[in-house]
């Protein structure tokens, strides 16, 4: 411990550096107080979406019309797409990239702290302007959070709010990524090479690459929908000459790399986390580097497999289900290589390794479904139904939501200087992962049944899975708020068992160099590793 102390980033206290009171927060460049501004307005957005999720589930709970009418429903479920995915999910991970790849790399911070700060303030107007649209007159937009024209041609002013909402998140995205990419290339510290790097980081360098390339089709997307709207335009038009299906080429050019761009940050979590449990080194890192690398690639030439219902040729539907199933083989690569990690290694299931598990168990059920989907005569039966909600809220709520909470758990302990209450953790896991699967696996059985999502009604056949799904969905929404009060409320507040330098027997990496609780500012001079890059050379 003693060594620690003596290192140039730890040698004197660092608290007079730190502004206080609402200044702090306001003119944030420091990466930690940034990171846990995102976290805080991800959660925060995680629970308006659930709400409105819930509010679904209830209407759903019974046929027939019983709490709101079909057109509530349609922006209901709009909405809660378009805030889980860009006001949750998104910059969950955004503020993971914050906290923890400047500790890992061995820099001092970001590279632009100054535009860190206003990415993530020009994700508030967005999240308000978001959220408030149901106040807008004709209520918020109801085109599904895909935004289809004509349906977009057709909304009222709230869908106007919406664009702007989304280009303040794409801008906000885009010089995120620009930061992560920078920091990561240049401020790496002496000795760390690009392979020897987390790969948390390695899966973070990707997403920023894949969210600067497809973000800007979006903006592109949603400005032509604008001009269509308001400045005579018919790109999208079809009484004009526009072409509907010419917006779902475009969208899903995005949409396609945006579903990794949300998943890929989640593997790199994990592969952090299984290591640590299984005291074992990762299997095959370079293969997991290589892995990530081919699904973002391969991610670029899926897009059409949302589209096999819209006429598209026999030739293209065989191009696309192909290219579809060939992404299976590398994200088989990283959970072939997490069980090799984990096979034979001495492993112990605290909370993180709890989460681990049960995202790999998970997100290969949301994976096999979507090898179904990926097969166009397949797809084609059970396009637009609820097997596909199944299949998505298989592999982004068990995917990447289980490892931003198996991400939590792993390094709170050294972002508060509190061990989180272990028993709770794991009643939050058993409730979550129990609850999940009520909810959303009969959902597979209501699609191959034929009913269709987005409905507000449904005949008598359907009422028994239903019941079952929204009654499993308010114990998930309940499990996520005894979460955020009894786990994350006491760390934040100081309560709880003092954490140790490094809480985790098997974890490896520079974060763990560091002394717990950790000073406003680490690593002032850049420190002098390892062979491994994993541990500091101290004087």
């Amino acid at each position: 411990m003693s060594a620690v102390l003596d290192h140039p980033a730890h040698d004197h206290d660092h608290a007079h550096h730190a502004p206080s009171g609402w200044q702090r927060w306001v003119f944030a460049t420091n990466h930690k107080d940034i990171g846990t501004l995102y976290l805080l307005f991800s959660f925060t957005m995680l629970m308006i979406g659930g709400v409105l999720a819930l509010i679904i589930r209830a209407e759903l709970f019974q046929p027939g019309l019983q709490f709101i009418n079909p057109e509530l429903f349609n922006q209901l479920t709009t909405m809660h797409g378009l805030i889980m995915v860009f006001g949750a999910i998104m910059p969950a991970f955004v503020g993971f990239a914050n906290w923890m790849i400047p500790m890992q790399i061995g820099a001092s911070d970001m590279a632009f702290a100054r535009m860190n700060n206003f990415s993530f303030w020009l994700m508030i107007p967005a999240g308000v302007l978001l959220a408030s649209s149901f106040f807008v007159p004709g209520g918020a937009p109801a085109a599904g959070w895909t935004l289809y024209a004509p349906l977009t041609l057709q909304m009222g002013p709230s869908m106007d709010t919406g664009i702007f909402a989304l280009h303040l998140l794409g801008a906000s995205s885009i010089m995120g990524s620009i930061n992560i990419i920078v920091t990561i290339l240049n401020m790496r510290a002496p000795g760390m090479t690009l392979m020897k790097m987390p790969m948390f980081c390695w899966t973070w360098l990707i997403t920023a690459y894949l969210l600067i390339a497809v973000m800007p089709v979006l903006a592109g997307a949603i400005t032509m929908t604008l001009t269509d709207r308001h400045f005579g335009t018919s790109f999208f038009n079809p009484a004009a000459g526009g072409d509907p299906v010419m917006y779902q080429h475009i969208f899903w050019f995005f949409g396609h790399p945006e579903v990794y761009i949300m998943i890929l940050p989640a593997f790199g979590v994990i592969s952090q986390i299984v290591p640590a449990f299984a005291r074992k080194r990762l299997f095959g890192y370079a293969s997991m580097v290589y892995a990530t690398s081919s699904i973002a690639i391969l991610s670029f030439i899926v897009w059409a497999h949302h589209m096999f219902t819209s006429g598209m040729p026999v030739t293209g539907q065989l191009f696309f289900m192909y290219a579809t199933m060939l992404i299976a083989v590398p994200t088989a690569v990283k959970i072939f290589n997490w069980i090799a990690t984990m096979w034979q290694g001495s492993m112990t299931f605290e909370t993180p390794m709890l989460f681990a598990v049960g995202f790999i168990f998970v997100f290969t059920l949301g994976g096999f479904s979507g090898l179904m989907l990926a097969m166009a005569p397949i797809d084609i039966q059970i396009h637009d139904t609820y097997y596909v909600v199944a299949h998505f809220h298989y592999v982004l709520v068990a995917g990447s939501l289980y490892a931003l909470f198996a991400g939590y758990y792993y390094w709170s302990p050294k972002w508060t200087g509190v061990m989180y209450n272990e028993s709770r953790g794991k009643i939050h896991f058993w409730w979550s992962l129990i609850s999940f699967n009520v909810t959303f696996f009969p959902m597979h059985f209501l699609g191959l049944a034929g009913m269709p999502r987005r409905y507000a009604d449904y005949p008598m056949q359907f009422a028994d899975f239903n019941a079952v799904s929204s009654v499993g969905a308010f114990f998930f929404g309940f499990a996520q708020v005894y979460f955020f009060f009894f786990v994350v409320l006491p760390t934040m507040r100081g309560k709880g068992e003092k954490a140790p330098q490094k809480p985790w027997e098997g974890a490896e990496g520079l974060e763990w160099e560091l002394p717990t609780p950790l000073p406003f500012h680490t690593f002032e001079t850049p420190p002098k590793l390892d062979a491994t890059a994993t541990k500091i050379i101290h004087a």
